[in-house]
């Protein structure tokens, strides 16, 4: 798995990720090999490069599988795309398509729950808010059932999380999609937003309603009391809010935004792990990162004993996969050697290739790992 520039795209390429456009419609669905028509229409609107399993068009290797279906996730980014417009246009609130979205949301977890998340999708910076909301909504979904929420409770959290950032409606588009440092007072108006939306649930004629609420109200709070709105800190702070607030934070890091490029799932990680002391509910934290992929499958990394591409994750051994060495540590290729990371506690991670330093690799050794996973196919 590699990132590309659009001039090193080649018609056959898979396609590791979804594009949408600014209303939710996708440009292309992960898995779909590319085309030259592809290559122009991407050109087209903006987006510079994606994420392809890999180098070599003839390596057939499917794109892992998310814990969502593609007609899922696109149907709920709709629903939230129409909600949000219809909320700053007309001042419409209809709740009943993005609670069809949650349902679908649980089902397709149920139906899925094996397949750790992955990467899942790009989008243009304006819909931003839209793909964001269904991630949260699907990462605190995930986390709700690790704490084993029974039905209710799951309903609760997950359609709360995919309305958590309503009060953005009101913020000036002028802000939430500024390049670079807010001001502050531009800063004091973002803060809102957590109210804002808080306010707008509750205004809502729906069961339980207070509980949907709550991923809006308290997203933005931290366990050590220096969060906002409220300040509200430890066990203030409901289950609810502790869950959106990590979803919230690591689909952030791990997506393009018009000020910053997205961090891999590895460096979240550390960023959430050790840079964020007093922020997250710790032991929520730690069932999250034992549950999803901190090194996707298709990530090629240095171990102490050379160059491995990531095979396969379990959960609860999410920083320690599957890999199959191929390369010793100066870079030479050798016959390829499954090690499970966590069979072997003396092997250590020494880095995650870049994709500049993985493309430069590859054609060194004039080899792309990535057919070690099409064989296996």
């Amino acid at each position: 798995m590699i990132k590309l520039q659009l001039r090193r795209l080649r018609p056959g390429m898979v396609p590791v990720q979804s594009i949408y456009n600014s209303s939710g419609a996708r440009y292309l669905v992960k898995g779909t090999p590319l085309t030259e028509s592809y290559i122009q229409k991407l050109k087209q609107v903006g987006i510079d490069s994606i994420y392809v399993m890999s180098t070599n068009p003839d390596i057939e290797v499917k794109p892992p599988e998310d814990v969502l279906q593609e007609k899922t996730r696109a149907m709920a980014v709709e629903h939230v795309y129409n909600l949000f417009e219809n909320v700053q246009t007309q001042n419409l609130m209809d709740i009943e398509p993005v609670e069809k979205a949650s349902d679908a949301i649980l089902s397709d977890l149920i139906l899925r729950r094996k397949n750790l998340v992955q990467l899942t999708d790009i989008r243009t910076y304006d819909m931003y808010t839209f793909a964001h909301s269904v991630n949260v909504a699907v990462l605190s979904a995930i986390i709700g059932t690790l704490c084993n929420l029974d039905h209710r409770r799951m309903h609760q959290l997950t359609l709360g999380a995919l309305l958590h950032d309503l009060g953005k409606t009101r913020v000036p588009l002028g802000i939430l999609n500024k390049e670079g440092r807010l001001l502050p007072e531009e800063f004091d108006v973002i803060k809102l937003h957590p109210r804002w939306g808080s306010e707008m649930i509750l205004g809502l004629s729906l069961a339980d309603v207070s509980m949907l609420a709550l991923p809006a109200r308290q997203h933005h709070e931290h366990m050590d009391g220096k969060g906002y709105p409220y300040g509200i800190a430890g066990e203030q702070i409901h289950i609810f809010g502790r869950i959106c607030a990590i979803a919230d934070v690591y689909d952030a890091l791990t997506s393009l935004r018009p000020y910053k490029k997205p961090y891999p799932p590895h460096i979240a990680y550390h960023i959430m792990k050790d840079c964020s002391p007093g922020q997250f509910d710790e032991e929520l934290l730690n069932l999250f990162f034992r549950n999803v992929a901190i090194y996707p499958v298709g990530t090629v990394m240095k171990t102490t004993h050379g160059y491995a591409i990531v095979k396969k994750i379990s959960f609860g051994k999410t920083d320690r996969p599957l890999v199959v060495l191929f390369a010793n540590p100066d870079g030479r290729p050798m016959p390829p050697r499954e090690i499970g990371l966590h069979d072997e506690p003396s092997e250590e991670i020494v880095k995650v290739l870049t994709d500049a330093d993985l493309y430069t690799f590859i054609h060194q050794i004039g080899f792309d790992p990535e057919k070690l996973l099409a064989d296996d196919a």
